[in-house]
């Protein structure tokens, strides 16, 4: 009996929409994780990318649980002595809510050429307006 290994073109992508308003953040991150990458479907091969489009609206009112929202920081380094930066999560919630759900389904992937790949298929937008109406998504269950 043959292994079965998924071919590029052999895979069918479908559109996904998420609203966010709610939503708990990493259970939400973590679901969006298997779709982008495909885990979701029969055909699952890991070193192919067998996943499908997400889009993510209403970031901005996404949830996180206990604490976070006064306690959870976001840090950057650029590389440079002094150039470690802190955001804290309610102004990043403010700021940028997009780049909160981006930063946690990307750690939720794997850092190499196949993770940064699956993540061009994310897309995030703050409200609930979103320019992928043509493609037709369907709504994703998060259960």
């Amino acid at each position: 009996m043959k292994t079965y290994a998924a071919k590029e073109i052999e895979i069918k992508r479908q559109w996904h929409l998420v609203d966010a308003e709610g939503k708990v953040l990493g259970r939400m991150a973590s679901r969006i994780a298997d779709v982008l990458r495909g885990k979701h479907k029969p055909c699952y091969t890991p070193n192919v990318d067998t996943g499908d489009f997400v889009v993510v609206i209403n970031a901005g009112k996404v949830v996180v649980t206990g604490k976070k929202a006064q306690q959870k920081v976001y840090q950057r380094y650029s590389g440079y002595p002094g150039g470690l930066k802190e955001i804290k999560y309610a102004d990043m919630l403010e700021r940028h809510p997009e780049r909160i759900i981006r930063l946690a389904v990307r750690r939720m992937i794997p850092n190499n050429k196949l993770g940064r790949r699956v993540l061009k298929k994310l897309k995030v937008y703050r409200g609930p307006e979103h320019p992928h109406e043509a493609q037709q998504p369907e709504v994703l269950s998060m259960t």
